[in-house]
C-alpha cells in the first residue's frame, strides 16, 4: 500500500477506535476523568438557545450522550455581535454564575455553535452542531461526532478548556501510546501540516524548525508567534514556512493533509485549549471590560497575543475583519496585554486531517461516497432509513424514508425526509426536513429545505429553494442593485417578475440595508409541509422554464422570517415520526428467536 494510503488506513482506525469508546460511553456514566466536566453549546439568541435546549434534552432523555457531564446552553448577552472570542469569555461568566470558583477545577469543552449557517442552510433552524452525520444508529449529528473525536483528551488533560467550532472535524492518528496531553499553562492549540494557500484562510504556527522532525505522529512544539489569515509573503518573512520530506498528498479542497514529497507547508490552526489559570485572568478581564461592543475572534484575538515573537501590530489591522466596529482596537489592545508573555504550546499532528463542513458545497463533497472522509470515518450511503428507491451509488440517505419508484442521483443528500414514488432527483442535491408526495423532478444542485413555522398561534410550514452555488451572504444596499442577485443562475429581478412580485423595499426583511436572498420576502406560507415542498418546486420550475407562477395570493416570508418564526417542536415532531417509523420498520425485519 502506497505511504498516503497507509497515513489514511491508520486515521480510519484510529478514528474507529475513539468511535467504539463513544458508543460504550452513550447512555452510561462516565468514570471521573473518563470524560468531559462540562460540555457548552453557545446559541447567538435566546430562539437559538430554546431549540438546543430542547434537542440536548431529547439526547439525554434517549440516552445517546455520556452521562454524569454537565451540559449547558449559553447564549451571547442582547445586544450588538461579540464573535467567538466574546462568547469564549461569556461562557466563563456563566461558568462562574453556575458553580462559582468551582469551576476552575473542571475540564470543559466549549463548542461555538452561534451563527445562523447562511451557507448551509439546512442548518439554520436548529443549528449547525445538530447537523445529521450519516453514521451511527440512532444516526450521529455533529455533536456526537465531536465528543467522540475527542474523547482522548480528558484523560489527560489539567482543569481547563477546549474551545471548538461546530462545523469542523479533525481525523488524526498518532504513533504507539503517544496520548495528546493538555497540562501546560497558557494555551496549548492542534496543528496541521498544510498547504500555503490554506494558510492564507486560516491560522498558521510560527514554529522552530529545530524541534519539528516530522516523524511520529506527534510532536510537542513551543511556538514563537501565530499568525491569522496570513498571506503566502507574511508566512515566509516570519518563518512559518517549512520544507516536508512527506509521502501523502495535500488538498486544497476543504480538508487538510500531510504536504508532498520535498514540498513546503505550513501549520495550521484547527481546536486549542486554555489552562485554568490563564482561563481566570480572561475572565477577570471581561468583568474589567464590562459589556463588549464589537467582535472578537478567539483565533485572532486571544492567539496572536501569545509567543515570545508576538506583537502589537494585528490590534490596529482591520483587514480580517468583516465590520469594522468602534472600540475593537481599544479592546484588542487590552487583550494583548494581558495575554502577552503567555505560553502557546502546539501540538503538532504529523498524521491528521481537518474537514469544513460548513458551506453546501462541502456539505456534498464530504458527505458523498467518494470523498476521504467517507473512507476515514467509514461513513455509511444509507443511515438509519428506509429506502426503497432507486439510490445512485454515492448518494447519502440519512434518516430518511424513501417509497419504492423514486430515483436519487448522484451525489445527492437527502436527511430527514419522506421522498414519495413519483420522485426524481437530479445529480447534488440537498434536500433536508421536506415531504414530496406528488410527482415532482428536482433539478441538479438543487437546495431544498422545509421549516415549521408558528404564527397567530398556528403551525405553518415554508420550503426554501436554492441552487446549492446561491450566495446568500451576499446583499446589496440599493433596490437598483438586485439584478445582481443570482437565483438558480437568474437575475432574481427576473425571477420576482416570473413570480408577479414587485421589487420594493417592503419586500425584504431586517433594516433594509442588506437586500439578499438571506432577506428576500419570496416564501409561501403554507398550512401543510407536502404543500409548502411543492410550492417551492413551483417557483423553481417556472424560473427555469421563464413560465409564469404567480406568488400574490400568498403570505410570503424570507429566509431571515422563517428562523424568527420557527416551530422547533414541530420539526423535531417530524423527525420523531420518521424515526418511529424505521425502528418499527426494523423491529418487523428482525428474525424471531
Amino acid at each position: 500500500m502506497p505511504a498516503a494510503g497507509k497515513r489514511s488506513e491508520a486515521r480510519r482506525e484510529a478514528t474507529a477506535r475513539r468511535l467504539q469508546r463513544f458508543a460504550a460511553l452513550r447512555g452510561t456514566a462516565a468514570q471521573a476523568g473518563e470524560f468531559w466536566d462540562v460540555v457548552v453549546v453557545t446559541a447567538a439568541d435566546a430562539e437559538q438557545e430554546r431549540a438546543y435546549r430542547e434537542q440536548l434534552g431529547d439526547k439525554l432523555r434517549r440516552k445517546e450522550l455520556p452521562l454524569g457531564t454537565r451540559y449547558h446552553v449559553c447564549t451571547d448577552p442582547p445586544g450588538p455581535k461579540i464573535g467567538n472570542g466574546g462568547s469564549t469569555l461569556h461562557v466563563l461568566q456563566c461558568l462562574e454564575d453556575l458553580y462559582g470558583d468551582k469551576w476552575t477545577s473542571f475540564t470543559v469543552m466549549i463548542i461555538h455553535s452561534g451563527g445562523y449557517s447562511q451557507r448551509l442552510p439546512s442548518a439554520s433552524a436548529l443549528g449547525k452542531i445538530f447537523t445529521a452525520v450519516p453514521l451511527g444508529d440512532p444516526v450521529y449529528q455533529m455533536l456526537e461526532l465531536k465528543l467522540a473525536m475527542y474523547i482522548d483528551f480528558p484523560r489527560h488533560m489539567v482543569p481547563g478548556v477546549l474551545v471548538t467550532c461546530s462545523d469542523d472535524i479533525e481525523l488524526y492518528s498518532t504513533s504507539g501510546a503517544e496520548p495528546l496531553v493538555f497540562d501546560q499553562p497558557g494555551f496549548t492549540a492542534l496543528a496541521h501540516p498544510s498547504e500555503l494557500a490554506l494558510g492564507t484562510t486560516h491560522g498558521v504556527f510560527v514554529l522552530d524548525p529545530s524541534h519539528l522532525s516530522g516523524r511520529g505522529g506527534l510532536e510537542s512544539v513551543p511556538c514563537q508567534r501565530f499568525l491569522h489569515k496570513p498571506d503566502v509573503g507574511t508566512m515566509r518573512r516570519c518563518g512559518a514556512v517549512h520544507a516536508r520530506p512527506s509521502p501523502a498528498g495535500l488538498s486544497s479542497s476543504g480538508d487538510r493533509g500531510q504536504a508532498g514529497p520535498g514540498s513546503e507547508c505550513v501549520y495550521t490552526d484547527s481546536v486549542f485549549y486554555i489552562h485554568h489559570s490563564t482561563a481566570k485572568q480572561l475572565l477577570a478581564f471581561y468583568k474589567q471590560v464590562g459589556s463588549l461592543c464589537c467582535e472578537i475572534d478567539a483565533y485572532g484575538d486571544f492567539l496572536q497575543a501569545l509567543g515570545p515573537g508576538a506583537t502589537p501590530d494585528y490590534t490596529t489591522s482591520t483587514s480580517n475583519v468583516a465590520k469594522e466596529e468602534a472600540g475593537l482596537v481599544e479592546v484588542r489592545q487590552k487583550l494583548y496585554c494581558l495575554l502577552k508573555g503567555t505560553a502557546l504550546n502546539v501540538l503538532v499532528l504529523n498524521n491528521s486531517r481537518f474537514y469544513h463542513i460548513g458551506t453546501t458545497q462541502e456539505y456534498l463533497s464530504h458527505f458523498t461516497s467518494d470523498s476521504k472522509l467517507q473512507f476515514e470515518l467509514d461513513l455509511l450511503p444509507v443511515a438509519f432509513s428506509i429506502s426503497s428507491g432507486t439510490l445512485d451509488p454515492s448518494a447519502t440517505v440519512i434518516q430518511s424514508i424513501l417509497e419504492p419508484g423514486c430515483v436519487i442521483g448522484s451525489g445527492s443528500v437527502i436527511e430527514y425526509s419522506r421522498i414519495g414514488p413519483e420522485v426524481s432527483v437530479g445529480k447534488s442535491s440537498i434536500i433536508s426536513g421536506s415531504h414530496i408526495d406528488v410527482k415532482a423532478d428536482v433539478p441538479s444542485k438543487c437546495f431544498l429545505s422545509s421549516l415549521s413555522i408558528r404564527m397567530n398561534g398556528q403551525v405553518r410550514y415554508v420550503s426554501m429553494v436554492f441552487s446549492v452555488e446561491d450566495d446568500l451572504k451576499r446583499s446589496v444596499k440599493a433596490l437598483s442593485d438586485i439584478h445582481s442577485l443570482q437565483f438558480f443562475g437568474v437575475s432574481l429581478l427576473e425571477c420576482l417578475d416570473l413570480w408577479g412580485v414587485k421589487a420594493s423595499h417592503q419586500l425584504f426583511s431586517g433594516d433594509n440595508t442588506h437586500l439578499g436572498l438571506w432577506t428576500v420576502r419570496i416564501f409561501p406560507v403554507c398550512s401543510a409541509l407536502s404543500e409548502s415542498v411543492r410550492m417551492a418546486l413551483e417557483m423553481l420550475n417556472s424560473v427555469q422554464h421563464r413560465s409564469a407562477f404567480e406568488l400574490g395570493s400568498y403570505k410570503l416570508l424570507s429566509v431571515e422570517e422563517m428562523l424568527t418564526y420557527k416551530d422547533v417542536e414541530d420539526m423535531l415532531k417530524f423527525r420523531k415520526q420518521i424515526y418511529d417509523e424505521i425502528h418499527l420498520q426494523r423491529e418487523k425485519e428482525k428474525p424471531d428467536v
